[in-house]
């Protein structure tokens, strides 16, 4: 992201300027640097339960994935989603922020299953792996669904989340995993 805030604005002073104009790209991409970094610092207390986190992993396309945590519950592909201020809506299958649909969900589905065949073709096992979104400084955040298919979680309740769900690997098969996930060769396709 700050590679992206970069090439918007080479000048330092004018990309200053730019992160508090309201309608600016520049406080967008800013915004959600800012929503990864909480979101990052929040995951990486998972650390002392057993759980490894990555931060900006780079597809060889140029896309990332915001944030990966494998851990005793699994593997986790985590979204950061900054919503300063507005009102967050998770139903059955759509997110609305101030009521208008966002793509969220689709979105965050579709990266968990394309991490899944990466670090399944890589560790020569089938590796599950489930999507998040971490919801960030929202004034308010309202699920509506016992079973979602995609955990939408307020920032703050994040690791008691994630470390409050019922084991699935041991800790070799942690490892394993996090050892493919640190490899960029397992990105590359």
């Amino acid at each position: 992201m700050r590679r992206k805030i970069h090439e918007l604005q080479p000048n330092p002073l004018l990309r200053l300027l730019d992160r508090w104009r309201p309608e600016s790209e520049i406080r967008s991409w800013s915004d959600g640097l800012t929503g990864e970094r909480i979101t990052g610092k929040r995951l990486n207390s998972l650390r002392s339960r057993g759980w490894f986190t990555l931060h900006a992993i780079q597809w060889a396309s140029g896309a990332d994935i915001d944030h990966l945590a494998i851990g005793p519950a699994g593997v986790f592909s985590i979204n950061s989603k900054r919503h300063r201020g507005k009102a967050v809506w998770y139903g059955d299958s759509a997110i609305t922020v101030n009521g208008s649909v966002q793509r969220h969900i689709a979105v965050s589905q579709s990266e968990a299953r394309r991490v899944s065949r990466a670090l399944s073709r890589s560790c020569g096992i089938d590796v599950p792996v489930r999507p998040v979104i971490s919801v960030v400084h929202a004034a308010k955040l309202t699920v509506k669904n016992a079973n979602p298919p995609v955990l939408v979680l307020a920032v703050e309740h994040l690791d008691r989340v994630l470390s409050g769900l019922a084991p699935m690997f041991d800790a070799d098969r942690v490892a394993h995993i996090y050892g493919a996930a640190r490899d960029a060769r397992t990105w590359v396709a």
